[in-house]
């Protein structure tokens, strides 16, 4: 499934197929959905069949004093005397009309009571259940993410993902009520209204049969265009995510460029396109509940036509033996009321069910939207029988590598590199030369195109994910520290260790030397992203939290680009002691960093052109040693004054 799939027009198959995809999030909750709808229908049963019969009564029976029927004396709990009324009019009597009167408000308050008793505990349920369901979609959605590779996040915006999981999720539980739950209601009571209405003429299936047909060639016409404008509205609304998260992400480079202004109009315009979606979503929204309202009503008025014809002319109900249960076995005033209001509400009913389905549509695109995220295949897969890391390790080794984003632009052709225990290989070269994707490639973020990478001989794709995770460590060049204490993000992810490991890793990376001069030492409380540290420090502390993971391997990004020499020198000494049985991968530009290095991989366009000891490097006179010259400063004249 690609993202082009989002934009396809769905079917009534389509969307009944969407639904069925969310069988496995409602399945361990289907006995509270169960339960819930057995609830509701039983308190919607109970208030609608109430109100048939309280409507008779209140109208004929305490209006008119016509004789109660069986069924309404049991149910008000009066003796055989309420069904005959008085010998000689037929009628009830004053005092027996307000004995049904007092008997009728006794019951309706009973019921009210009982129903709001059910009502209220049944919307805190609802919203339990969805709230579980909702979370596991959400869950599943972010593990997926997190498990895709770095190619599917270098090409899309994270603001993208973040409207996926926050917003688009929460349809699988809409989907539940107005796809499931609420269409249901609706149709339900449409049902026992159409019966209703039939039960007094045959005639009123004509007109409802005829507006069911019009209401649905309307939808067919206006529900692509609510569901293309709902599609353009979460595009637009992710974009905007994405614009907000990236514009909180280099605030400080906006600040010091003085672009507020330039990224507020951008936001503005961003925001305007998508409010003019939702608008127009709304607009087709409106329309359709505009015709599903004159649609429906137009088939009311006919009908009410002739329920007054027939109610003045006395004219027997179609199914008179039936409706006479209630007591309207020909027309009169009280079943011409009753017909005429359950006419109206059967119409507000039909039109309440073409709502439903307009909304259905936005539905529909947000829960495509995150399944989409789902559907998305990992490039990097777990092996169908993964080997074990090996438990001594003794050499790495790349065998022609090669790698590329986009099929014609390669970042790595070629690469082939050993290193073994107790070295420091420096991986070094120009901007965009492959350094930080090939470590990538050993920390199996990405895999090789073609080529294999080996350790002790075990290709890294024969090893489970977990494993290299937990054997090789890295510090990172972007020095990312939470909001946490700086014993916490020295031990970030792994708790398993003791606060004597925490202070050697921060010995070992010359950090301790600095927090022991902080107020509360290795309790001390970072701000946002370690903002109370300086860009030093906060390296030190990357550094302290790679070297805690205690592995076999250790990749260092840049990692002493923002120390001072003699800090540069400790450190790089004490992380050459400390990894003699281990094996260190360094990519830096820093030459004291590099002279240090036991070997030096120079990467120019994807390739190693030169591989050896600085020293060696330098009496070859070749890229490296250039290279050198250019950090000193020491490159030709001609070549400095070359701007392209």
């Amino acid at each position: 499934m690609n993202d082009l799939d989002t934009k396809e027009a769905l079917d009534i198959k389509a969307i009944f197929r969407l639904v069925w995809r969310c069988w496995p999030y409602y399945r361990p909750q289907l006995k509270h959905i169960l339960t819930y709808i057995g609830c509701s229908i039983f308190i919607g049963a109970l208030f609608f069949s109430f109100w048939f019969v309280a409507d008779d009564l209140i109208q004929n029976k305490i209006g008119i004093g016509e004789p109660l029927q069986p069924l309404q004396a049991q149910l008000l709990l009066l003796d055989g005397s309420y069904l005959k009324g008085d010998d000689e009019s037929k009628q009830l009597s004053e005092a027996q009309r307000k004995q049904v009167r007092a008997n009728v408000v006794i019951l309706a308050l009973t019921l009210v009571f009982v129903i709001f008793i059910g009502s209220s505990p049944l919307e805190y349920y609802q919203v339990w259940i969805f709230q579980r369901v909702n979370q596991k979609l959400r869950v599943e959605m972010l593990n997926k993410a997190e498990h895709l590779s770095l190619k599917h996040h270098s090409f899309s915006r994270t603001g993208d993902a973040i409207y996926r999981i926050y917003q688009d999720s929460a349809t699988i539980t809409n989907v539940l009520q107005w796809l499931v739950m609420m269409p249901l209601r609706i149709i339900l009571f449409i049902i026992m209204g159409c019966i209703i209405l039939i039960f007094f003429s045959a005639w009123f299936a004509l007109p409802i049969f005829v507006s069911i047909i019009l209401s649905g060639y309307v939808m067919r016409k206006l529900l692509p265009l609510i569901r293309q404008k709902s599609r353009q509205s979460r595009e637009y609304n992710s974009d905007l995510t994405s614009r907000i998260q990236e514009n909180l992400s280099a605030v400080r480079v906006i600040k010091a460029s003085g672009a507020e202004d330039i990224m507020i109009s951008r936001f503005e315009k961003e925001s305007q396109k998508a409010l003019d979606a939702a608008f127009e979503m709304r607009f087709y929204n409106s329309v359709l509940l505009l015709l599903s309202i004159l649609i429906g009503m137009g088939s009311f008025i006919i009908t009410e036509y002739f329920m007054a014809t027939w109610a003045i002319t006395e004219r027997a109900t179609s199914l008179g033996g039936i409706v006479a249960l209630v007591g309207y076995a020909t027309w009169n005033i009280g079943a011409y009321q009753t017909a005429s209001r359950q006419g109206a509400e059967t119409s507000l009913q039909a039109w309440e069910l073409s709502h439903t389905f307009s909304v259905a549509q936005d539905l529909t695109v947000g829960l495509k939207r995150a399944f989409y995220l789902l559907d998305l295949e990992p490039e990097v897969t777990e092996p169908a029988q993964p080997k074990m890391f090996p438990v001594s390790i003794q050499s790495i080794q790349f065998e022609s590598v090669y790698f590329s984003y986009q099929n014609d632009n390669p970042v790595l052709a070629g690469i082939d590199l050993t290193a073994t225990v107790g070295s420091v290989t420096a991986i070094v070269g120009g901007t965009g030369s492959g350094k930080s994707t090939l470590m990538s490639l050993l920390l199996r973020l990405y895999d090789p195109d073609h080529g294999n990478i080996l350790v002790n001989g075990i290709n890294l794709k024969e090893i489970s994910l977990e494993a290299i995770k937990s054997n090789i460590a890295i510090a990172l060049q972007q020095n990312v520290l939470f909001a946490l204490s700086i014993r916490d993000n020295i031990l970030y992810g792994r708790e398993d260790f003791s606060e004597t490991d925490v202070h050697y890793a921060a010995k070992i990376a010359c950090a301790n030397e600095f927090i022991e001069t902080m107020p509360k030492g290795f309790s001390t409380e970072l701000g946002e992203r370690g903002g109370k540290l300086s860009t030093g420090q906060r390296q030190r502390l990357s550094i302290a939290r790679a070297v805690l993971r205690d592995t076999p391997i250790l990749i260092l990004d840049e990692p002493t680009a923002s120390l001072d020499a003699e800090t540069e020198q400790r450190v790089m000494k004490n992380l050459t002691i400390w990894g003699r049985d281990r094996i260190i991968f360094i990519i830096t530009h820093r030459l004291s960093t590099i002279r240090s290095a036991d070997q030096i991989a120079f990467l120019d366009k994807g390739k190693i052109a030169e591989a050896g000891t600085h020293e060696q490097l330098m009496a070859r006179l070749g890229p490296y040693s250039n290279f050198v010259e250019a950090e000193q400063g020491d490159a030709p004249t001609e070549k400095n004054h070359e701007l392209f």
